[in-house]
């Protein structure tokens, strides 16, 4: 998706993936700087641990408590920061900057592939890792009417919730299963990678018919078991395919300065999962 986006801009750049330990993430950063790289991708479980190793957060980072998105940048002659590649030669002063595109993805990809709004609707959110804390906070400043919290761990959704609470009075927000239907239930958690593996939701507590829709993040395999059990459930459903899509975009241009080419990256994002 990435590379197709470079090469649709005519840039000279590759964009190539690596594992770091958690524990390497700061010296991994670091190395990239003096490296000169034009910016980085984290995922899971770098976003939460990234706020605190960027020299500085842009306020999508802030707002949404992760990065994902790191920009480096050097200092020009008059003094400002500007992009690595808008210089010709390797600045001395460097820094890492970091971002969030998913919050507005996640938005983006429910409104395209589900039609949601998320304002004035009720939400059962499965999940409090980093992704389900970024998720949180952005239907809750969207102005989702009421939102359930439910987490294997609850004291990381209470800990959320106190957060909205905080943040967001006018949000309803609750730990456990809602007891009458919502409008959307969402899976932040890891749980469907493999098609063995339990629903991320216990439906002797909640059941699927009781809610409009389905999204899970989850977007390889493209069918999760969630999702196969929420469409015989007769709800309307998506994986995360268009979440990956927009925060890649987004990540993209922060990166460049130009336009995504959405349309060239869908199509070679869905080549390389539809496969």
């Amino acid at each position: 998706m990435q590379n197709a986006g470079i090469a649709a801009l005519g840039l000279d750049w590759r964009y190539t993936a690596a594992e770091v330990r958690p524990e390497q993430l700061r010296e991994a950063i670091a190395g990239a700087q003096a490296m000169h790289y034009i910016g980085l991708n984290l995922t899971v479980p770098h976003k939460l641990l990234a706020l605190d190793m960027v020299d500085v957060q842009d306020a999508s980072a802030s707002e949404w408590g992760a990065v994902n998105t790191v920009l480096f940048e050097g200092q020009n002659d008059n003094g400002d920061w500007r992009a690595l590649h808008e210089f010709e030669t390797a600045p001395q002063n460097l820094r890492s900057h970091g971002f969030n595109t998913d919050a507005d993805a996640i938005t983006q990809s429910l409104r395209e592939d589900l039609g949601m709004e998320v304002r004035g609707e009720e939400v059962l959110l499965l999940g409090a890792g980093g992704a389900g804390h970024v998720a949180a906070m952005k239907i809750a400043a969207t102005g989702v009417k009421r939102l359930f919290l439910v987490n294997r761990t609850v004291s990381k959704a209470e800990a959320i919730a106190f957060e909205i609470g905080q943040r967001f009075p006018a949000v309803d927000v609750h730990v456990g299963y809602p007891q009458n239907e919502v409008d959307l239930v969402l899976n932040s958690t890891s749980l469907g990678l493999g098609k063995e593996e339990p629903l991320p939701l216990d439906t002797s507590a909640f059941a699927l018919n009781q809610s409009r829709a389905v999204y899970d993040m989850i977007y390889k395999p493209t069918e999760t078991p969630l999702l196969a059990a929420a469409k015989a459930a007769g709800c309307k459903t998506a994986n995360g395919l268009g979440m990956l899509l927009y925060q890649g975009a987004k990540a993209l241009e922060t990166w460049s300065g130009q336009t995504a080419p959405i349309d060239v990256m869908r199509a070679a994002l869905k080549e390389a999962v539809y496969e």
